[in-house]
């Protein structure tokens, strides 16, 4: 039976903390162990640690480690992973909460020798009859249909004990370590029934600020490593977008909407790279994405 060490990256996260530790706390495993649940509090000015060291009083499997300085989301899980103890390693974002069963199903897979990192599936809790949110939507869902052909992991993945660091100035981690898990020879998978509940923006100004750091992150991963995630081709997310489309007319002037801001967004991220000479691996947080309701 497999030991796991799930890593948590917390940069003022008071607001979701508690809940989330919460829900690791109360998961249900058939396929391993919870050995230990570490919390990477990067630079935070408000509750996080001292939330998480209250938790840590009630369950000791659950451990605290400080970076003074935000030194961003690489480094921080660079610490996670120089301390990690479980045969699995699971790293999972300060602002998600993950369903019941969603650890234990990411972990099966691994009972297969040549899977080397698992992906949950991210499902939004932002409002669909309001525009941003139903781009919000629109951008997992598509993110879902093309895991489902070709695995692009993210907001709470596991992978085996092999990966000792990533790349410090990393932007996109989920997609360095799939890089890393690729030249290792091993497979990725998706699990689309291990649900995690995520928060995606709630203005064009965060959404765009959010999508802009993306593409400049996929881009410096693609020129320094080679490796370009499968979310990136603008051919088979338009196919994709008309396959399934409704054409009902609000849908598709939003649908239209969803695709303008994605192309700004890239633009901006090339233009970050390309022309300002910026990876954003420290990045400005789109702070609509930790206020749940």
């Amino acid at each position: 039976m497999h030991s796991i060490s799930v890593g948590i990256m917390a940069y003022n996260e008071e607001g979701n903390i508690g809940r989330l530790l919460e829900a690791l706390l109360s998961q249900k495993m058939r396929h391993g162990i919870m050995k230990e649940i570490i919390v990477v509090a990067s630079g935070c000015t408000d509750r996080t640690e001292d939330i998480t060291r209250e938790y840590g009083q009630k369950d000791s499997r659950i451990k605290l480690l400080i970076q003074k300085n935000r030194e961003g989301k690489a480094s921080a899980i660079n610490y996670y992973l120089s301390q990690a103890k479980g045969d699995i390693i699971v790293l999972e974002s300060g602002d998600t909460i993950p369903d019941t069963e969603t650890i234990d199903r990411l972990i099966a897979p691994f009972e297969d020798p040549s899977v080397g990192m698992t992906g949950a599936h991210p499902v939004p809790v932002n409002d669909r009859d309001c525009f941003i949110g139903f781009v919000v939507h629109m951008m997992w869902g598509l993110h879902h249909k093309i895991a489902l052909e070709t695995p692009k992991l993210g907001e709470l993945v596991a992978s085996r004990n092999i990966v000792r660091e990533i790349p410090h100035d990393s932007a996109v981690d989920e997609a360095s370590i799939e890089a890393i898990i690729r030249e290792a020879g091993l497979e990725l998978r998706y699990c689309p029934a291990a649900i995690v509940q995520n928060k995606g923006p709630e203005t064009i100004k965060d959404f765009l600020k959010q999508r802009r750091r993306i593409a400049a992150g996929h881009t410096h991963l693609a020129k320094e490593k080679g490796y370009v995630v499968s979310t990136t081709d603008p051919i088979r997310i338009l196919k994709l977008l008309i396959q399934e489309h409704s054409w009902k007319p609000k849908e598709t002037l939003w649908t239209i909407g969803g695709i303008g801001l994605e192309v700004i967004g890239r633009i901006l991220g090339y233009y970050d790279y390309y022309i300002r000479k910026k990876n954003p691996y420290i990045w400005d947080i789109a702070s609509t994405t930790k206020k749940w309701n």
